[in-house]
């Protein structure tokens, strides 16, 4: 089996396939994706519940299943076949598993996605994956909590417990060093535009220059686009205003009379300067292959996430709001916030413990 990349007619927007051993497309698939497709799920989305199901039809040919029988049974086994490096070899030694528990849950979201669909078509008659139950307690309690505390939601019956891990931050150095690195000023922007802003690289790569506004306001907006050529998106579709230091503007300024090609019809800000169809703009494998270059010459392992995560720890740290910090960095709910970027270390605990003692010792004083 494999996944085949295609483009639909008239449209710069890429789609996928799935095929099967005969290299024929599988229908039942095909209808899914197209379903995604239709409420405008980013291209890179599609592509990803493509690899999912091309997964589970590689279990369900490995254990000779027909796919409208599948039951919760064989959606344990299909945890077990992920997780196994050698699938059908059993070894008394410790294995590491093939796949992450934040993989193995991805997959097993879009199976049930997969059949809670063909359900509703009739092709299948589901899976019972699914429970009911009162809302489980949470760090952040949303308005009007209190009228629907009581209230049932639907949970998962499997799902995998993720370790929380913490993907580290750079420091300012360590960025410095990144963009000392840069041989261009266009890169030079990239990475601070990064780093500054907490942008996603696709939204990034999206924008236009009507969207950067420096006379006097200093502000990005970051417009969803379903129409990009390089496939990049907004996630979620929701429009937001980041605001910018005059620092950043100089060096967009700086970027455009220096470097950006001129008489070209492109009105991307990130395009290609140098290499492969100039004036064109720039994809994730061209920032991709920035970041490896930059990694060979200051051996720092970064990545545009990396950058996001580091510009989103250090606005909390310094006292943000959460919510503030939800609408800058374009999150649809702030427990997301709070569950991704909420890491706290010992240095942390003891700056605030001694803030916590010099407040207690102001108190103290005051009161006498």
């Amino acid at each position: 089996m494999l996944i085949q990349k295609g483009q639909l007619p008239d449209s710069n927007r890429p789609i996928w396939i799935v095929l099967d051993d005969n290299y024929l497309p599988i229908e039942p698939i095909q209808k899914y994706l197209r379903y995604l497709d239709s409420l405008e799920k980013s291209p890179n989305t599609i592509r990803v519940y493509a690899n999912n199901l091309k997964l589970f039809w590689e279990f369900l040919q490995d254990k000779q299943i027909d796919w409208r029988e599948v039951n919760l049974e064989h959606l344990s086994d299909f945890i077990h076949w992920l997780r196994n490096p050698e699938p059908g070899v059993i070894s008394i030694q410790p294995q590491v598993s093939k796949r992450s528990e934040k993989t193995i849950n991805h997959a097993l979201t879009t199976v049930c996605g997969f059949y809670e669909f063909h359900e509703r078509l009739g092709a299948s008659k589901g899976v019972n994956a699914y429970r009911y139950q009162v809302q489980p307690g949470r760090q952040y309690k949303p308005f009007l909590h209190h009228i629907s505390k009581g209230k049932e939601v639907k949970t998962r019956l499997l799902k995998i417990k993720e370790p929380k891990t913490f993907p580290g931050c750079l420091t300012l150095e360590q960025v410095q060093k990144l963009v000392n690195a840069c041989k261009r000023i266009r890169d030079k922007f990239l990475i601070c535009l990064l780093y500054e802003t907490g942008m996603r690289i696709g939204e990034v790569l999206g924008l236009r220059h009507e969207d950067i506004r420096s006379q006097g306001i200093n502000e990005i907006h970051v417009i969803p686009r379903d129409d990009n050529i390089n496939s990049s998106r907004v996630k979620a579709g929701v429009e937001r205003v980041i605001h910018v230091t005059k620092d950043l503007m100089k060096l967009y300024s700086n970027y455009l009379i220096e470097e950006y090609p001129e008489d070209i019809d492109c009105d991307y800000v990130f395009v290609n300067c140098w290499d492969g169809e100039v004036g064109q703009p720039m994809n994730y494998g061209a920032v991709n292959g920035l970041f490896k270059r930059l990694a060979k010459k200051t051996s720092i392992q970064a990545t545009p996430h990396l950058l996001r995560h580091t510009h989103a720890t250090e606005l909390i740290r310094s006292g943000w709001d959460m919510a503030h910090a939800q609408k800058r960095l374009g999150h649809a709910n702030i427990q997301t916030t709070i569950n991704t970027y909420v890491h706290l270390n010992s240095d942390d605990m003891q700056e605030e413990y001694h803030k916590y003692l010099q407040r207690r010792k102001q108190d103290y004083e005051e009161s006498k």
